[in-house]
């Protein structure tokens, strides 16, 4: 059996334990000896990250080969039509390379909480939310699709990462669940019960 921890990542937050330069890591959300994230979020991006001490279970939710899919709530400047959401639907050409076909639909006003700081905002510029699921983790790929559709990132937060879902989990809040077949997602334990931010 394997444990593994879902974790809200707060925004301005490393996906590591220490720093040396005094940023915010995640030795101030969870005090669990012995775990790794499986993968990263950026510095400046809020959500799901999942973390585990089994380095089998690590390799194999952050290998791209096992494609595990990745969703996100992304709030952007202006309001994207049919034609610029169907570009990300195909795939666009970023400056390494075509990406992968991605999901892609607008969200009505998703509940999530105010951000800290706020994001910011231009004067009579509207924003709105997309719900985006990628199968590929380019560095920073989501901020640079939509950009090249014309509608800069201004908030961004990971909801899902294949079966595993951010629901219920406020930043800086985490649970953990019970895997039963170590380098499988499929065969799981109901969550223990919720951990919060110290």
């Amino acid at each position: 059996m394997s444990k593994i921890y879902l974790l809200h990542k707060p925004y301005r937050m490393l996906s590591q334990f220490t720093d040396d330069q005094g940023r915010d890591t995640l030795a101030q959300v969870i005090d669990v000896p012995g775990i790794y994230a499986a993968g990263r979020l950026d510095y400046d991006s809020e959500g799901l990250l999942l973390l585990t001490d089994d380095g089998a279970l690590i390799h194999h939710i952050s290998d791209p080969r096992h494609k595990q899919p990745k969703t996100y709530w992304v709030q952007v400047e202006g309001d994207p039509d049919e034609e610029r959401l169907d570009a990300l639907r195909r795939g666009v050409t970023l400056k390494d390379g075509l990406t992968r076909p991605a999901k892609a639909r607008k969200l009505i006003q998703p509940d999530v909480g105010p951000r800290h700081p706020p994001i910011r905002q231009r004067q009579g510029m509207a924003t709105s939310w997309l719900e985006l699921t990628l199968s590929e983790g380019r560095n920073r790929q989501v901020r640079r699709m939509t950009a090249h559709i014309g509608c800069p990132t201004l908030r961004l937060i990971r909801v899902a990462i294949g079966p595993w879902r951010l629901d219920g989990l406020s930043p800086g809040e985490w649970r953990s669940e019970t895997l039963h077949a170590p380098q499988s997602v499929r065969h799981r334990q109901a969550p223990s019960r919720r951990t919060r931010r110290r």
